[in-house]
């Protein structure tokens, strides 16, 4: 029984460098994750996701790609905070959505940036009734879209996109789909805690 001792501790040593290693991996793994694809405001995301009809990790996915979970970002054409809205289009958006008083400034408050921003991608999907098309509209403007959606170049049936004129927007709408894949995954492992229905109740 002595002699297997040194074997069992050697293998109990073995196994626990191997667990430690395995623990370094998978924190560098959530480390670098984190860096290039974080997660903020996931209590927002999820209750105004819920509350117009879009999942946690669609928003999640436009956020990155607008501005990078950054709530002071402000592109070159002036339009500001985590889902990058436009001035004229956060006026527009306030008076549809009833909202009093409202002053541009407020744009960079993470709630009423993720509340107006799923407001507007659920009106968007709710007129072109196609998700790559709301995004198009989101990106580049309803008034591009419905040009494109005439104009036979673009369009073969008026409802759909076979060609998009602006590059930006490809880009757009292919960075969303691949960043949603991504956030899908890190949901669905928990690394924002899904709240329960009782809470998302509570809140609106």
């Amino acid at each position: 029984m002595y002699k297997n001792m040194p074997k069992k501790n050697i293998l109990l040593q073995v196994f626990i460098l191997i667990v430690l290693c395995l623990a370094f991996i998978l924190a560098g793994l959530v480390i670098l994750v984190s860096r290039y694809y974080p997660l903020r405001y996931t209590g927002v995301i999820y209750e105004y996701s819920a509350e117009f009809g879009l999942t946690p990790e669609f928003i999640c996915a436009v956020i990155h790609t607008e501005s990078k979970f950054n709530k002071d970002a402000i592109s070159s054409a002036g339009a500001s905070g985590l889902m990058q809205i436009g001035e004229s289009t956060a006026y527009w958006l306030a008076d549809k959505m009833g909202i009093d008083d409202f002053h541009y400034d407020q744009i960079f408050d993470p709630g009423l940036n993720v509340r107006m921003g799923c407001y507007y991608l659920n009106l968007l999907k709710k007129r072109y009734d196609n998700t790559d098309l709301a995004l198009c509209a989101y990106n580049a403007g309803l008034g591009n879209v419905d040009s494109w959606l005439d104009n036979p170049d673009y369009s073969g049936d008026g409802k759909t996109l076979e060609n998009i004129p602006f590059k930006e927007t490809r880009n757009f709408i292919r960075r969303v789909a691949d960043a949603q894949r991504i956030y899908a995954v890190l949901l669905k492992w928990g690394f924002a805690p899904r709240p329960s229905q009782a809470a998302l109740a509570t809140k609106r």
